[in-house]
């Protein structure tokens, strides 16, 4: 069986061409009228922003570190988010643990979650440190000023 994302895909792709068959069989002459008219429009648009862009002053362009730092922090904070998701993880496993081994006495459980646990814990280990690296590496990247 394959993966479920790309039969959603494929599903998706199937209806969107069946919609547009649907539509062009409904109304052809109408569909190439809407069409031509969308053409002429964006034709229309080029042609004003290009004039208004040649009217304006041209302004300078931001460096490329300005935009490496910024996708470089974007990252840092979605390795951040990462963490904290991992720290919740741990503190919502060891609860279901303890629900598991005290309150429901389900010990034939017991080690398959201290797996788990451990698991989560050697990512929530590696997330930490790979946050403090690269917050290191955004640290000494940013400009000095």
């Amino acid at each position: 069986m394959g993966d479920p994302r790309n039969i959603a895909h494929a599903k998706k792709v199937d209806q969107k061409h069946h919609q547009q068959t649907d539509v062009s069989n409904a109304s052809g002459a109408t569909a190439r009228t809407a069409k031509k008219a969308q053409t002429e429009k964006k034709k229309q648009v080029l042609a004003s922003e290009s004039t208004a862009s040649k009217n304006q002053v041209e302004k300078p362009a931001q460096p490329a570190n300005s935009a490496n730092m910024d996708k470089s922090l974007a990252v840092l904070s979605n390795l951040k988010e990462l963490e904290f998701h991992s720290r919740a993880n741990i503190e919502k496993l060891a609860e279901l643990s303890l629900t598991i081994e005290e309150e429901l006495k389900q010990k034939q459980f017991t080690e398959a979650l201290g797996e788990v646990y451990s698991a989560q814990d050697a990512f929530h280990s590696k997330i930490l440190k790979l946050v403090e690296d690269y917050d290191a590496e955004c640290t000494r990247l940013k400009p000095v000023g």
